[in-house]
């Protein structure tokens, strides 16, 4: 807070690349203590915690974010999904805990070794079972399944938080794995508030490097047919991409 002219006025964050969307960290910090951190199941707390002394804890979703997809999949009774960029698995945790006891998560990730820090928490919250996990690129493996047409139209929510640069491929592909009706969630679509800001605002190096991505892939939902979208300042942005052709 500031004090001009007699007024109180609250300081907005100057550097592009804040971890927080909302101009004031007591608002959010009012929003993980009153609505998500009461209501957080003990598994992902755990999690979250566990995450929290990795060193790219900056990657992990956000408690909030995390509560929001929970209830989003029971709200859409969502069975059958798939997850592009797992981390340490915390919305993986979101998404096993909210699916159905045969549910199934096809969970895609380039690095087992940071899965396998939230995989002892995840069978202990007894969902391991739900999560078939794939090591690798998620570009060969999606390939893969679009060769088989009875795959296609077969998942009712595909979550993706991997690498900004590739998000346009993954849309071409997912796009006809998601079910008509079906919902696709895409990660960091606001990614750090850059999305609004100057090209030569201060930035944080890897904000700038994937700007420009994000941008690209923020048009191109906003043009596509396909789609009904509905893009959310939650985290760090997710845009809700439903299919509707």
């Amino acid at each position: 807070m500031a004090e001009k002219n007699g007024e109180v006025q609250e300081i907005k964050h100057q550097e592009v690349g804040h971890k927080s969307l909302l101009q004031s960290d007591a608002l959010y910090q009012y929003i993980l203590e009153t609505s998500v951190y009461p209501r957080e199941p003990e598994s992902m707390k755990e999690l979250r915690e566990v995450t929290a002394k990795h060193p790219w804890n900056l990657m992990t979703t956000s408690a909030d974010e995390g509560q929001f997809l929970n209830m989003l999949l029971k709200l859409i009774n969502a069975k059958n999904t798939m997850e592009i960029g797992v981390y340490t698995g915390y919305s993986l945790l979101a998404t096993a805990l909210a699916i159905p006891e045969d549910g199934k998560i096809l969970a895609m990730d380039i690095n087992r070794e940071n899965y396998e820090i939230g995989l002892p928490i995840i069978e202990k919250a007894g969902v391991s079972h739900k999560i078939d996990f794939r090591e690798g690129p998620a570009l060969p493996l999606l390939d893969q399944l679009l060769e088989d047409k009875n795959n296609h139209g077969t998942y009712d929510f595909i979550f993706v938080d991997a690498d900004k640069d590739n998000y346009i491929n993954y849309h071409k592909r997912i796009i006809e794995l998601v079910k008509v009706g079906g919902l696709i969630g895409y990660d960091n679509t606001l990614w750090n508030g850059s999305v609004a800001a100057p090209a030569d605002a201060p930035m944080r190096k890897y904000v700038r490097y994937y700007r420009d991505f994000v941008l690209e892939l923020n048009k191109a939902l906003a043009e596509d047919q396909r789609v009904e979208i509905s893009m959310l300042p939650i985290g760090d942005g997710i845009t809700l991409c439903r299919r509707i052709i």
